[in-house]
């Protein structure tokens, strides 16, 4: 075959894979002498539809993320007052049942804002979806508000001298509190956890690739902030259980983020690292770890056990906007859902994988 002058501006032809039985002819050698078609511009690089994000950004705002910290406040104070109901710690008892129903009322409270009317929650309880982390995390939050309202109402009856006009009901009200705050501590974990899965189920891509681990690193989270508010609000000699809940809220949250960082596709946990979510996390790392020393070292000084308090509701309240907040930029740039996207489609075409929509799709 003749050449052309032009030949010496052809890009070197990559070698070509031959099937099993197929003739290796002269005409069939990669040798660049033009006796096959080449492409003369690079394989066009992928980004996005005229610039514009892969996947919709979640519509929440502030009052989302902090329906998420106030969620975890909640759970976890509802298992601190189960444990002071059952130790008998009545200051205990009696402060974390207020502040689990103050913090589940001011969640509540965020969560309808942000839904814009409230009819919007109670239709979601018209059906129940076990498929659906929405439709479950309604009616968790509905059965833990339940039994919250009810014990704490017996504790605000103590508080007012019996002079709540509650008549004939205070017999009957102190007759359910205890089994009230057992079910609210059954709830507890699922109240604080259900978020994280509610997180994980969208397809933001820093929220997805870490679906497995974020409910570990959000009820460790919901420790820590129920273990800081005890701290602060209970004396010394009756918040033990809220120095050892601080104490294994630390080692579960810094275990936890670790893991799931690990985990994750580097490229989806980018975010995590990163601007303002970055900065968040690492001064949550900061306080989780100062409040965790400050309540084995000094726990029993009233004024370290407040500050230390102090520290792990900023940590636990700072990893819960920083994952959120990792998560809303994550959707923003079309790099961090379509790389991960292709590392998986490699995999699996590594494996062996050739014969589904997903690899033989062009």
């Amino acid at each position: 075959m003749t050449h052309s002058e032009f030949d010496s501006f052809r890009p070197p032809e990559p070698a070509r894979r031959h099937r099993p039985g197929e003739k290796r002819g002269p005409g069939r050698r990669g040798n660049g002498d033009g006796s096959r078609e080449m492409p003369m511009v690079p394989e066009p690089e992928f980004t996005s539809y005229y610039g514009r994000p892969v996947v919709k950004p979640a519509p929440w705002g502030d009052d989302v993320a902090i329906y998420l910290f106030l969620g975890g406040v909640a759970g976890g104070s509802a298992l601190l007052g189960l444990g002071g109901q059952l130790t008998g710690r009545p200051t205990l008892c009696r402060n974390a049942r207020l502040s689990a129903l103050a913090a589940v009322s001011l969640g509540a409270v965020a969560l309808v804002k942000d839904l814009g009317r409230p009819e919007r929650f109670l239709n979601m309880l018209r059906t129940f979806k076990v498929t659906s982390p929405m439709s479950v995390g309604s009616w968790i939050l509905s059965a833990f508000s339940a039994g919250t309202a009810v014990s704490a109402a017996a504790e605000i009856d103590r508080i007012s001298g019996m002079r709540l006009p509650l008549g004939p009901l205070r017999t009957v009200l102190q007759a359910v509190e205890g089994p009230a705050g057992i079910e609210a501590a059954l709830f507890a974990g699922p109240l604080a956890a259900y978020t994280a899965v509610l997180l994980g189920d969208t397809a933001t891509p820093t929220w997805n690739a870490a679906h497995e681990e974020l409910p570990f690193v959000f009820v460790s989270s919901a420790a820590l902030a129920s273990a800081g508010l005890a701290m602060i609000t209970t004396p010394v000699a009756e918040a033990g259980p809220a120095r050892k809940l601080a104490a294994l809220g630390v080692v579960g949250d810094v275990v936890a983020m670790r893991v799931m960082e690990r985990r994750m596709d580097p490229v989806a946990a980018e975010p995590l690292h990163e601007g303002k979510a970055g900065a968040m996390l690492k001064w949550s790392e900061r306080l989780a770890a100062a409040g965790g020393l400050g309540a084995l070292l000094g726990g029993r000084n009233r004024i370290i056990a407040a500050a230390s308090g102090l520290a792990l509701l900023g940590a636990s309240a700072l990893t819960r906007f920083g994952v959120f907040e990792a998560g809303l930029e994550s959707a923003k740039d079309p790099r961090y859902t379509i790389e991960p996207q292709k590392k998986r489609l490699a995999a699996r075409r590594a494996a062996g994988i050739v014969d589904d929509a997903i690899t033989t799709a062009k």
